[in-house]
């Protein structure tokens, strides 16, 4: 199993995502849970039409850290 790094920001109205490692594939909701589910279905669409195309599978490398940071 490949496991890839999602980002998903408030877009103000919604909540959008895509990830790094994969371009051109995002997804978008109105809550962060949906908007994950979503973005990992799309992945799955978006990785098979790569390889029905004969294209290459990106491989992961970004990773994401969350830093705290005395204010």
């Amino acid at each position: 199993m490949t496991e890839y790094t999602i980002i998903i920001e408030d877009a103000g109205s919604n909540y959008a995502a895509y990830a790094p490692d994969v371009p051109g594939c995002i997804a978008a909701a109105e809550t962060v849970e949906e908007t994950r589910k979503l973005m990992e279905e799309a992945l799955v669409l978006h990785l098979e039409m790569l390889r029905e195309m004969g294209e290459p599978i990106p491989q992961p490398h970004i990773q994401a850290v969350v830093v705290q940071i005395a204010s």
